[in-house]
């Protein structure tokens, strides 16, 4: 990293391995290739929250996002409060982000603001992973509480590659009634529209000032290939760094290659923390 230069990833899991399904530490191993994830980990397969800071501290990540997942059908329950040791540790670097499934928790507003009140600072849906439609109404609930403590909504968006998924509910356009009914909420669609909804995930982001697009899981060097039917450099001041750690051959290799790509310096610094700051208050 540059000196001075502040890098927020705002995507990482990092869970207690033995509440997730096999097909989770298949992909965490596939895609993280030599990056030595596993290093943060105790021989239980519970995180080690000083050696998660050391990593990220070697990373360059001066501050992270730490996901919570409640999806049984696809990756396994992830709670939240297994991520309250890490941010304990370093309540300066991590952070954590709720996550609701509408067909665990019930009433969703109640749920979201007992998150939140753990310390959440934003709320992640995974209609893809927990099979619902983000549109349904039963969730505006949970929006409303977003929209009055002004928190931000990140929604995974485009296809996923694990077992059980529903990739019909990935589709950004099944939130464009959220988006328009909640303007003062900041959504952020996670993984940029990945596979055949690239396209919708740009226009909304260049279309309405509510909604941003994390690049994780995205190697930095295909994004301009991605969005080819865009201002590149104009969509990008709609990017927020995301890695999908530990799917991710390391946070620095990723920041170096989005370096590569030729982004203007001040639009550059936006993606990897100046979007974040202005999104998650981080």
């Amino acid at each position: 990293m540059r000196e001075n230069e502040t890098v927020v990833d705002a995507h990482v899991h990092a869970p207690r391995l033995s509440t997730l399904k096999p097909a989770w530490l298949e992909w965490a191993e596939r895609f993280a290739g030599p990056h030595p994830w596993r290093s943060a980990y105790d021989d239980d397969g519970d995180p080690v929250p000083e050696l998660l800071d050391a990593l990220f501290e070697a990373e360059g990540v001066d501050r992270a996002l730490l996901f919570c997942e409640y999806s049984p059908r696809v990756t396994g329950i992830q709670p939240i409060e297994d991520l309250l040791p890490i941010v304990a540790y370093n309540p300066e670097r991590f952070r954590m982000v709720a996550n609701l499934n509408p067909h665990l928790h019930h009433p969703v507003a109640a749920e979201v603001e007992r998150q939140l009140d753990l310390g959440a600072v934003a709320l992640k849906l995974h209609p893809v992973h927990a099979g619902f439609s983000p549109r349904e109404a039963e969730l505006y609930p949970a929006f409303a509480v977003c929209a009055e403590r002004g928190v931000p909504v990140i929604t995974h968006s485009g296809t996923s590659s694990f077992p059980g998924s529903r990739a019909k509910f990935g589709d950004p356009e099944l939130f464009l009634d959220v988006i328009e009914d909640f303007p003062d909420v900041q959504f952020v669609f996670a993984h940029g529209g990945r596979g055949w909804s690239y396209d919708t995930a740009a226009f909304l982001a260049l279309a309405k000032p509510n909604v941003w697009l994390d690049l994780a899981g995205l190697p930095p060097r295909k994004l301009p290939e991605y969005y080819a039917r865009f201002d590149f450099t104009r969509l990008a001041s709609r990017f927020i760094f995301g890695t999908d750690w530990p799917g991710v051959p390391g946070a620095s290799r990723n920041v170096a290659a989005l370096r590569e790509i030729g982004l203007p310096d001040d639009v550059l610094r936006d993606v990897l923390s100046g979007n974040a700051a202005k999104v998650f208050g981080i």
